[in-house]
């Protein structure tokens, strides 16, 4: 499946009054690399395995392959097998307009940053932008979860 987003960072704690759901997420990657990543992830009480290739040219569309596995397996493949490096962030999601937003909140050492995206079915859909969604960073790389788990936000310094 052809996954399309468009990222931002966030700039106030607004959306959580108007979040629906809000669930924990904890993933490493057993590759990341040329745009390419092999993660596994816990949400809540359930694993999974993702595959992403690499973005294309303006880093809104990337092919994403997405199956549940057991628990136990998950977290053994955190434990033992993932790179050095971890993320672990609380997700939100709010609606807006015809959308759902997810806000991710990091935690550890990519705190305090707290980014948005949102799905689309098409490069050029309209969407209606939350009052809490300010800069786009679609296609910085930096902002990429996988970039994140070797190279922290707290890291970044000013």
């Amino acid at each position: 499946m052809q996954e399309i987003e468009r990222k931002f960072l966030v700039l106030d704690d607004s959306y959580k009054p108007e979040a629906y759901s809000h669930s924990h997420i904890r993933q490493g990657y057993i590759l990341s690399a040329g745009g390419r990543t092999v993660r596994i992830r816990m949400r809540d009480e359930r694993g999974y395995l993702t595959i992403k290739g690499p973005s294309d040219a303006a880093g809104l569309s990337r092919y994403e392959f997405e199956q549940e596995i057991p628990v136990a397996d998950a977290v053994y493949m955190l434990d033992h097998l993932c790179q050095p490096g971890q993320i672990d962030k609380t997700r939100w999601l709010v609606r807006s307009g015809g959308h759902v937003f997810e806000v991710d909140e990091f935690h550890g050492q990519n705190a305090p940053l707290v980014m948005a995206e949102v799905e689309l079915q098409s490069e050029d859909e309209p969407y209606v932008r939350p009052a809490f969604v300010g800069q786009e960073v679609t296609g910085d790389r930096r902002y990429y979860n996988g970039h994140l788990s070797r190279f922290p936000y707290s890291t970044w310094g000013t």
